[in-house]
């Protein structure tokens, strides 16, 4: 699973229209994210900072709701965009989700666990689950 770093309002304009997760590393307005959503009509999660996550408003939260586009904070821990545009998420954390999925452990007991370990964050963890289990 991949995530699609975009680090400038300007690179919103180049991304591909199949995006499904795209994490902003930086502080996005209002229209960067209407401007996102347009240019991506796929997408299905937008990660933020913690610090930028709580700058976000009102009215972009409702909008991203209606178009149920998960809006969550989390970070690409020690990605380097120079090198590549996407953060990969290992396979090996998605193979021990669905190991622990399939011993039954609970959502909550999941999430904590890999986020604990990987330093994803639990709402990430929750969103693969969910996309591995209908997949």
């Amino acid at each position: 699973m991949k995530i699609r770093v975009v680090s400038s309002r300007d690179e919103i304009f180049t991304l591909n229209p199949n995006e499904r997760i795209v994490h902003l590393a930086f502080r996005p307005s209002n229209k960067d994210i209407f401007s996102l959503v347009e240019n991506c009509p796929k997408i299905e999660v937008i990660q933020l900072p913690k610090s930028y996550r709580r700058t976000v408003s009102k009215s972009i939260e409702m909008f991203l709701e209606m178009q149920r586009i998960q809006l969550i904070e989390g970070d690409v821990w020690g990605h380097r965009k120079d090198i590549n545009e996407y953060y990969r998420i290992p396979s090996s954390i998605i193979e021990e989700i669905r190991e622990l999925k399939t011993e039954g452990k609970s959502t909550e007991a999941i999430e904590e666990k890999i986020s604990r370990e990987s330093k994803l964050n639990p709402q990430m963890v929750a969103y693969i689950l969910r996309k591995d289990v209908t997949a």
